[in-house]
């Protein structure tokens, strides 16, 4: 009988017949044993994978990754993404999305296309992160706001984060007249940040208000509450007045009770774009800067007995009605209220005082502190 001899694990001859040698399992090579020692993380779809072109054979190619395996792309998705694959060449670096994991030909079927998408959402994550600055072209306008691209993405800037230097200021609010203002800024290149993202909704918004922030921060460390500024009003709105100040250009806001003493009912009665003024700083909220026109003006009320005293008899024109009462203008910088009760009913009063009409009245209450003055109407 022929026998064979082979090294067991303990490398000492074993002899065996010819037929248990052709069972015996095949040598190995060593480095098997090691490849197979090497942790590899299992993948699953939709994983992003990198790895190194090998080559193309019609309308395939195939991606080497390693200890993961031979990818492949074909089909739908090599048809998705021939503008990439023609400008490969074997040994270029390339990542790709996993479709199937193992194939009925064993290999690892890939997507280039949907890894570049992903691949882009990734980057702008990062860039998020990092609080990168961005200087995009604006390449469209709405109603709402201004279309930007980042990374092949387009997302959105909404009028309300984009900078005091860029924000229209329109009378009134007009939403077409807004519209046609950030219809000027297509074409120009501006400088933003993400604000907000999300994949799944295909949402990428911007922001270049926040960005501003921290070049408003900075320059308004120069100033300090109760500083006296030169500015130019730049809109005036219901509310009040823009005015742009400082090398920086910062811009604080005049509310309409700080424009003056007395009681002013409509602001653009008073300021008027492009004005060059004089204000005070009265607060500063972050980048957010109140600003006083009244407060480099002597205080009136503080001297107001020297003028006017209880029980006076004065005459007064109607300057406005509301629910609560009736404001009467005595002269250019007091103002006083006749009251409803004073009347019973809105419907009285408005049998009793017309808008505009000068009458007498009674001083019925002075006080100095809040600036009110209460009146009765003299029959």
């Amino acid at each position: 009988m022929n026998e064979d001899t082979i090294l067991a694990d303990n490398d000492l001859p074993l002899q065996v017949s010819g037929q248990e040698a052709l069972r015996s399992p095949k040598p190995r090579h060593p480095m098997e044993k090691l490849l197979k020692s090497i942790p590899v993380d299992p993948l699953k779809e939709g994983d992003i994978v990198d790895g190194k072109m090998m080559e193309k054979k019609g309308a395939r190619v195939f991606i080497d990754l390693g200890s993961r395996g031979v990818g492949l792309i074909y089909g739908r998705e090599y048809h998705n993404a021939q503008d990439i694959v023609k400008g490969l060449s074997p040994g270029d670096p390339i990542s790709a999305k996993v479709v199937d994991v193992d194939n009925e030909d064993g290999y690892v079927e890939l997507s280039l296309k949907e890894a570049g998408e992903e691949r882009r959402w990734i980057d702008l994550k990062k860039i998020k992160q990092d609080g990168q600055i961005l200087e995009l072209p604006v390449l469209e306008a709405n109603r709402g706001g201004l279309m930007l691209e980042a990374k092949g993405i387009k997302g959105f800037l909404p009028a309300s984060q984009l900078s005091s230097k860029n924000y229209p200021r329109v009378e009134g609010g007009d939403k077409e007249k807004v519209y046609q203002e950030l219809q000027k800024l297509v074409g120009q290149t501006i400088k933003v940040k993400i604000l907000d993202f999300s994949p799944e909704e295909n949402k990428l918004i911007f922001t270049e208000k926040e960005l501003n922030q921290e070049a408003v921060r900075s320059a308004l460390s120069k100033y300090k509450i109760g500083d006296e500024i030169e500015g130019e009003v730049t809109g005036v709105v219901d509310f009040g007045a823009f005015v742009k100040f400082g090398e920086a250009e910062l811009e604080g806001l005049i509310h309409i009770s700080e424009i003056d003493w007395a009681l002013i009912g409509n602001p653009r009665d008073v300021l008027k774009t492009g004005e060059k003024i004089k204000a005070k700083i009265i607060d500063v909220q972050g980048d957010r800067v109140a600003l006083s026109l009244k407060a480099l003006k002597d205080d009136p009320w503080l001297k107001i007995e020297e003028r006017y005293k209880k029980d006076d008899e004065v005459k007064g024109k109607v300057t406005k009605l509301n629910p609560f009462g009736a404001f009467v203008q005595l002269d250019k910088d007091f103002q006083g209220l006749a009251h409803i009760s004073e009347f019973g009913t809105e419907d009285k009063l408005q049998e009793a005082l017309k808008l505009g009409q000068e009458y007498t009245f009674k001083i019925l209450l002075i006080d100095p502190k809040e600036h009110k003055m209460a009146l009765g109407l003299v029959k």
